[in-house]
């Protein structure tokens, strides 16, 4: 597999304090990748690492072959970054901001216009593009900061939290443009959050970070399914009966009951279904609904980590 960003025990100590620990880390091209973790977690750190921000305290990384220490520069051409807090001028328009970085990144002159076009179209703020950004709502600045980093085609694109207060539907359009743009700029992005929602539906692969370590890596869906636990919720007239009769079929490793609702643990729910059914009319209960629910990320986090994540 070809792989953009390589660490090798990466770390970084603030005195007795460390922040992100002996971190080795592979994300392969055209990828979007989430490192989930709570606040504190070291996220930002190592981000800032891979962008040549801050210096590591031992170890090293490569992004698109160069080495963060050895060849800043070279890195810094190839990263868009976009930061969690907001650095955009209110009294500059949307093509102000993108003409800006495009001279600061030095795109040349002669494609200078036909590339912010692209950008304007990419983001949705063509029709905005002239108006100054303190009449933007905060999902079309979000864009717009996307956008910029987007500017001189980077190979790889940082987004630090890049959802954090934002409303629900305003964020699921954030993650279309994001999935847009890994697409068509065939950029590899790298995005940190704490949102698993976030991690979940937009992301190819997912590393859980917790306490300057990597615990886990993999795909959400792999990620998940190593839990090995579908819950099944049945609901019965006879939920106390129903409890103590159903762990006789195989393939239900528990079962409790919460009022009228009874939670089956199970492997491979999907498959299950049908044998509970049957087993339901073969000893007399009647079935009112049975509901399907795999396991979440957030289940996978409490697994390696003991915790949850506060989504603040």
């Amino acid at each position: 597999m070809d792989y953009i960003i390589k660490t090798e025990k990466i770390t970084k100590k603030y005195d007795d304090f460390t922040a992100v620990n002996k971190i080795n880390l592979k994300i392969p091209k055209n990828d979007i990748y989430a490192i989930l973790g709570p606040n504190g977690a070291g996220k930002t750190t190592l981000i800032s690492m891979l962008c040549t921000i801050i210096h590591p305290t031992s170890g090293t990384a490569k992004v698109n072959g160069h080495d963060i220490i050895k060849e800043a520069n070279q890195v810094r051409a190839s990263i868009g970054i976009v930061f969690q807090s907001r650095a955009l001028d209110d009294m500059l328009t949307g093509r102000e901001h993108l003409e800006m970085h495009a001279a600061l990144y030095g795109v040349p002159k002669n494609i200078r216009k036909k590339r912010i076009e692209e950008v304007l179209e990419l983001i949705a703020l063509g029709e905005k593009a002239d108006e100054y950004v303190k009449t933007y709502s905060g999902g079309m600045k979000r864009r717009l900061e996307i956008g910029r980093g987007l500017i001189h085609h980077p190979k790889v694109l940082f987004l630090d939290e890049p959802t954090l207060g934002l409303d629900p539907q305003t964020r699921e359009s954030i993650w279309k443009y994001i999935k847009q743009l890994n697409k068509e700029e065939k950029v590899t992005v790298l995005l940190t959050t704490h949102y698993m929602e976030e991690a979940d539906k937009l992301c190819d692969h997912v590393a859980i970070m917790n306490q300057g370590q990597i615990i886990k890596a993999d795909t959400p869906t792999k990620l998940k399914r190593e839990l090995k636990a579908d819950t099944i919720k049945v609901k019965t007239e006879k939920p106390k009966e129903f409890t103590e009769k159903i762990t006789e079929l195989p393939g239900v490793k528990e079962a409790y009951n919460t009022g009228n609702t009874i939670k089956l643990m199970v492997e491979r729910g999907e498959n299950l279904i049908p044998a509970i059914v049957n087993f339901a009319t073969q000893h007399n209960f009647q079935i009112k609904s049975v509901e399907l629910e795999h396991p979440t990320l957030e289940d996978v986090f409490i697994k390696y980590t003991g915790t949850k994540i506060t989504e603040t």
